[in-house]
């Protein structure tokens, strides 16, 4: 049985040279990602600090929450409560409106693509401007992220500039201005990377100056001070804060760690494994509003409790959104993002997405190869492999075991529990050779499409084994 995944995955790699680049890009920075933990002799002792530091964080959430609370307060800033996406977005909307803001500059944030924001502020009559410049290109193209850190990583820039050219009203200006630089026919460049990073960078300045609130996510909260920590590589969070005097800050209650002794385990580890760099360019820190400003927090839950209170699936609330499970996922790899039904892809989207509905993402549990690479990858030692093999345990009793594979399954089980029946079907296999390729590969076999028939051996393992030891 074929699920979402499995036919969108099919249909991206019918362009075998955009699933080898997308295949090759990604595991390029996995490879960054390995070098920068071969170059710190402590690295395994900084996953196990993060990893407790988390466990002992989500076990007394409810302490460090109200801790967080008093010292944002304390600090000048109006901190909300939203228990799910429909009052997070109600809560936006009404502080937006109320200070009569017609357009909003926002830094990356995933917790509003879990909320659907944007659609809700516009169709609210308030305009929202992405500022990290692969959001924005995506934006302009009507496309959501494929991935949580490299959002529009997959986009090609002839791509990128076609839209540009569609879709940015005032291009052409803005290209005029890029002759004093030494090009003297800006429409010679094409689709250069520079000439586009350029045009970006004038189109968000504009942006940033129109807008009357500025929007972040929240890489961290620190329970001890109230702060607030974003980590970017554009400086777009402080151009969204620095510029608009009203901020507002969209915080999943998991972000929550004690304190800096912590966040200096999670600085040294993030960068290095989401991206492969030491630190991210710009780590901002917001404590409280400026002059003459505002600062909202909006703590969200949607969820979040109820993970918690998951005693087989409590650790994906230790994730700290590095994707770096994507970045080494052979299935991510050569099946993109957009093949995923959940809008968070990868080892961590499958088990996100199943505590979210089970009955709407349970196709997702088929894109693994339970290899376990995530697992070893993943900064805070969440069990992700783990996790995604006991969803795999339940689908019978969701309702959406695969025929096939469980008519298999019993079939093993039967000759596992009957020796003698199981010893003769290996004295029989061999036989299997002589079928003809034809009937192998019947629809009936769906393990055979993308598969050799494997040839068998005269001796089982069992028998070679007895031999050896012989």
């Amino acid at each position: 049985m074929s699920t979402k995944h499995s036919k969108a995955a099919e249909a991206y790699l019918h362009d075998d040279a955009v699933a080898t680049r997308h295949d090759q890009t990604f595991f390029g920075v996995r490879q960054k990602r390995d070098r920068m933990a071969q170059s710190l002799p402590e690295w395994e002792d900084l996953r196990e600090a993060a990893s407790q530091i988390k466990k002992h964080t989500a076990t007394h959430l409810a302490d460090y929450l109200e801790l967080f609370e008093q010292r944002a307060v304390a600090n000048g800033v109006h901190v909300h409560w939203a228990q799910d996406a429909e009052e997070y977005n109600r809560i936006v909307f009404d502080i937006l409106s109320s200070h009569g803001v017609k357009k909003v500059v926002k830094s990356k944030s995933m917790l509003t693509e879990e909320c659907h924001l944007n659609d809700h502020l516009e169709k609210k009559g308030i305009e929202v401007v992405e500022t990290d410049l692969g959001e924005r290109i995506l934006q302009l193209m009507r496309l959501a992220p494929s991935h949580i850190v490299m959002p529009a990583l997959h986009v090609h820039r002839e791509d990128i500039g076609d839209t540009f050219r569609k879709l940015i009203p005032d291009f052409e200006e803005i290209a005029k201005g890029y002759a004093p630089l030494g090009i003297a026919q800006p429409s010679s460049l094409d689709n250069d990377p520079t000439f586009l990073t350029y045009v970006a960078r004038m189109h968000l300045r504009r942006q940033f100056a129109e807008a009357g609130a500025g929007m972040t996510g929240a890489n961290f909260g620190i329970a001890e001070t109230g702060d607030v920590v974003v980590c970017t590589n554009e400086g777009n969070a402080d151009m969204s804060t620095s510029i608009p005097k009203l901020h507002i800050v969209s915080m999943g209650i998991e972000k929550l760690i004690p304190n800096y002794e912590a966040m200096a385990v999670f600085q040294r580890l993030l960068a290095r494994c989401g991206t492969g760099q030491e630190t991210t360019v710009y780590t901002s820190h917001f404590r409280g509003p400026r002059p003459g400003g505002e600062m909202h927090i909006v703590l969200v839950d949607n969820g979040r409790s109820s993970i918690l209170g998951n005693a087989e699936h409590w650790q994906t609330l230790k994730c700290m959104r590095c994707g770096a499970c994507m970045n080494t996922c052979p299935v991510y790899r050569r099946s993109a993002g957009y093949s995923y039904t959940y809008f968070i892809p990868g080892p961590i989207g499958v088990n996100l997405g199943m505590l979210r509905d089970p009955h709407r993402y349970y196709d997702n549990v088929s894109a693994c190869s339970l290899c376990c690479s995530c697992d070893n990858v993943c900064p805070v030692k969440v069990d992700l492999s783990s996790q995604i093999y006991r969803w795999r345990q339940q689908l019978d009793s969701l309702g959406h075991a695969d025929p096939m594979k469980k008519m298999m399954s019993q079939g093993m089980s039967f000759l596992f529990n009957h020796p003698a029946i199981y010893q003769g079907a290996l004295r029989l296999s061999p036989m299997v050779n002589w079928v003809p390729a034809p009937l192998i590969n019947l629809k009936l076999n769906p393990w055979a499409y993308g598969h050799q028939m494997m040839k068998f051996p005269n001796k089982s393992f069992h028998q070679l084994w007895k031999e050896k030891k012989l």
